[in-house]
C-alpha cells in the first residue's frame, strides 16, 4: 500500500526537496511500524520490498533507512542488508538512566527560561496527548509524549544535548510499547503529565525534579522501575 503523502505537488520543480520529503514520509511510517512492533525486532528489511510496498524508488527507501539507522532503529550492514534493531531490557535501562540524567539535571535552566509561550506549548501538548488517548491512538500518544518532553528540555537551551534526549525518548517508548499489555490505560498515561505542567507553572524546580525523576523511573505502565529507583505510585 502506497504512503498517501508520496503524492507531490506537480507544480513544484524542486526535485531534491521532493525526494527529501518522500524519504522523510517513508522514514516516519517505518519508524511508526518499528516502534509499534509491526516490524519486529531482528526482522529483515529489503530496499526492493519496501519500494514495491510503498510505491517509491529504492533511492527513497535507502535515504529513509539511513535516517532510521541514525536513530538506532535499524542496523545496516554492507552486503548483508538491513535488520530492525533489537530492543533489549539492558539497553532500555541504560537509556532511561541517561534520559533521567539529561532531563533532571538542567531544570534550573528550564525554570529560569519558563515563559507564557513555553507554558502554552506544554498545555497544548498535554491536550494533544489527551485527545490521542481518548481516540485510542497509542502511537499518536507516543509522538506527542515525546514532543512534550523534548519541548520542556529545549527550554534549557542546550541544543547539542537535545538529540541525545530525542534518541532516548524514541527507544524508551519503543521498549514501553513492545512490553506493555494490550489495551493499556492510555488516558492514565496522558494524565501523568498534568502534574509536570502544574509544577512548571508554579516555577517549582524541586517539585518538577521529583515528578520527572519518578515519571521516568516508572515509564513502563507505572512499573517496573527500570532505572533501579524505589519510586512507587503515579506521577
Amino acid at each position: 500500500m502506497a504512503v498517501e503523502s508520496f503524492n507531490q505537488d506537480p507544480v513544484s520543480d524542486l526535485v531534491p526537496r521532493q525526494s527529501s520529503r518522500r524519504s522523510h514520509t517513508l522514514f516516519v511510517e517505518l519508524q511508526k511500524e518499528i516502534v509499534l512492533g509491526i516490524l519486529a525486532p531482528d526482522s529483515t528489511l529489503t530496499e526492493l520490498d519496501l519500494a514495491q510496498r510503498f510505491g517509491c524508488s529504492q533511492g527513497t527507501v535507502r535515504e529513509a533507512l539511513m535516517q532510521l539507522s541514525e536513530e538506532g532503529l535499524v542496523k545496516r550492514q554492507p552486503n548483508r542488508g538491513t535488520r530492525v534493531a533489537p530492543c533489549p531490557a539492558d539497553d532500555a535501562r541504560a537509556l532511561l538512566t541517561l534520559r533521567r540524567e539529561v532531563e533532571c539535571t538542567h531544570l534550573d535552566r528550564v525554570v529560569e527560561r519558563t515563559d507564557a509561550h513555553l507554558l502554552a506549548d506544554m498545555r497544548a501538548l498535554l491536550d494533544a496527548m489527551r485527545n490521542a488517548a481518548r481516540d485510542g491512538d497509542e502511537y499518536g500518544l507516543s509522538v506527542r509524549d515525546r514532543a512534550f518532553h523534548t519541548r520542556l528540555f529545549e527550554a534549557a537551551d542546550l541544543p547539542l544535548v537535545t538529540p541525545i534526549l530525542t534518541r532516548c525518548l524514541i527507544h524508551a517508548h519503543r521498549f514501553k510499547i513492545l512490553n506493555s499489555q494490550p489495551n493499556r490505560a492510555l488516558e492514565e498515561t496522558a494524565e501523568r503529565h498534568r502534574p509536570i505542567v502544574e509544577a512548571l507553572e508554579a516555577r517549582d524546580r524541586a517539585r518538577l525534579h521529583d515528578l520527572l525523576a519518578h515519571h521516568i523511573a516508572t515509564i513502563v505502565d507505572f512499573g517496573p522501575d527500570l532505572t533501579g529507583g524505589a519510586a512507587e505510585g503515579d506521577a
